[in-house]
């Protein structure tokens, strides 16, 4: 019997288990839904005893698709989770808390503290911290929970508490530890001197500081749990990564020169370079050795992306054929040349996230016309995204580290023309793959590594990851794009300075 491999993916909406072959084919499959609380603005909290009910029943009907033979074939499994969600907790792995959740902004004065320390570490995360970070909110609970920081055995993440439920392990990943904890291998991991400088020097004492690479062995699963779904007992867990980051796996997008974007609500660029870069501006990072060793992460994002395609759809009220809105708007779209007669959109509806990390940046559309229809309104949205996609990668381009390949998942990959759209404009051949939940597809390719079934992650993603769609840019429509992509970066240079003051 060939063996099988688990993947685990956390999101904020809820869980997904899939238990896959060595070829990459899903033998079983099952997702569950949690919900998440907002208790005040600014404010976001899930229920870890939540997590483990769906996990657990997922994972249930994931083994109850396998035959007992199949069951007893999982090898490995490994997890990718949301971050930086964070819950203090007792060491036997109890909530003394709800769960932070990635999004929840409270830490906005700790991070602001932690930034006006100017500390070299800062440079080893792209200048600054963020509130969604593990260390802001630690400070927060320390600041405005004092009878849960004192009696906390640790501040945890939803991937170091899930490793521990089906472990009994405590330890921390070096993706998350590198990306989101101030760690860093060129300053020796943690820095004393960092955490003095913030006013965090007992963190050794609030945080995991066992931290492993991604692959690396967390533990085999509890017994319970191994006789409860009838999987082996030497089922191996192995450290995981942030879901983003484990995706990178899923989509084959981790080797030099190629770039991977989730492309949902939010686009999230992810690349890793050979080489130590010199200095690197309008990224988060650049992480050192965050996925692999002697590799440089660079990660970039747009924090409004398909989420303008449903503001739009909701505001402008477009007409429905065939209970398909998104027909309609697609087909629009086809009906305006590129520039869509002038019409330009910023896309900054929340901010920009990179390359200009400008929290103050907003949405504008400019040069209306009489002329112009909603269906302008709609193509110039489209190009906007895919204007701020082509900023993300010149600004990576410009500065030494060069893009062959975009591989491209997320709910975009069901608009067919706005993928071409994005291969025009950004000059770059897109692939799109067969397997539409890359962060589980990840954890599978990350437990199938280091021996279990393959040598490296290359070696791994290769065999299971398949091509399912290619774009190639016409490069004509390229040139096309040129101007009014130009329009683009000039609109938000000629505005930046009102808009930090409105």
């Amino acid at each position: 019997m060939a063996s099988l491999f688990l993947g685990m993916d956390t999101g904020t909406q809820g869980v997904r288990i899939s238990i896959c072959d060595e070829q990459g084919n899903v033998r079983a499959s099952c997702e569950r839904q949690w919900d998440t609380d907002y208790p005040m603005i600014g404010r976001a909290e899930q229920s870890p005893a939540h997590w483990w009910e769906s996990i657990r029943y997922a994972l249930g009907e994931c083994c109850r698709q396998l035959t007992e033979e199949e069951r007893k074939s999982v090898v490995a499994g490994a997890i990718g989770a949301t971050s930086s969600t964070v819950i203090p907790v007792k060491e036997d792995g109890t909530p003394m808390a709800p769960a932070i959740m990635w999004m929840d902004a409270r830490a906005r004065e700790e991070m602001r503290a932690i930034n006006a320390t100017g500390h070299k570490m800062l440079e080893y995360c792209g200048g600054a911290v963020s509130f969604e970070w593990l260390i802001p909110k630690v400070l927060w609970i320390r600041n405005n929970e004092p009878e849960i920081y004192g009696t906390m055995f640790r501040a945890v993440e939803q991937l170091d508490w899930l490793n521990y439920q089906f472990t009994g392990v405590w330890c921390a990943s070096k993706c998350t530890a590198v990306c989101k904890w101030n760690y860093s291998d060129a300053a020796g991991g943690f820095s004393d001197d960092f955490f003095g400088a913030i006013g965090f020097p007992e963190y050794r004492e609030k945080i995991l500081t066992d931290v492993r690479r991604i692959g690396d062995p967390v533990g085999t699963i509890r017994p319970e749990l191994a006789a409860e779904f009838g999987l082996p007992e030497n089922l191996l867990f192995v450290q995981g990564a942030i879901d983003a980051h484990a995706g990178l796996f899923g989509m084959n997008a981790f080797a030099d020169r190629r770039m991977g974007v989730i492309m949902g609500t939010s686009f999230v660029h992810l690349s890793q370079v050979s080489g130590e870069p010199e200095s690197v501006e309008g990224i988060w990072g650049p992480y050192q050795n965050a996925l692999e060793d002697g590799m440089w992460l660079f990660e970039g994002g747009q924090i409004t992306a398909s989420g303008l395609v449903n503001w739009f759809r909701k505001n402008f009220h477009t007409p429905v054929i065939d209970g398909n809105p998104y027909k309609v708007l697609s087909e629009a779209a086809l009906e305006i040349e590129p520039g869509a007669e002038g019409l330009t959109v910023l896309d900054f509806f929340q901010g920009n996230r990179t390359p200009y990390k400008d929290a103050d940046a907003k949405g504008v559309f400019y040069g209306l016309n009489i002329k112009h229809t909603w269906k302008h309104m709609y193509k110039a949205l489209l190009e906007s995204v895919s204007f701020g996609t082509r900023n993300i990668i010149d600004n990576q381009i410009r500065q030494g580290y060069d893009v062959d390949l975009v591989v491209g998942c997320g709910g975009v990959n069901k608009d067919r023309q706005w993928m071409q759209m994005i291969a025009d404009i950004t000059g770059k051949q897109i692939v799109v793959n067969e397997e539409s939940q890359p962060v589980v597809m990840g954890c599978c390719v990350i437990a199938a590594a280091g021996g279990r079934c393959y040598q490296t992650f290359q070696e791994a993603a290769d065999a299971m990851i398949r091509v399912k769609d290619t774009y190639i840019p016409d490069m004509e429509k390229h040139a096309a794009y040129e101007e009014p992509y130009q329009r683009y970066l000039r609109l938000y240079s000629e505005l930046k300075d009102m808009m930090a003051s409105h």
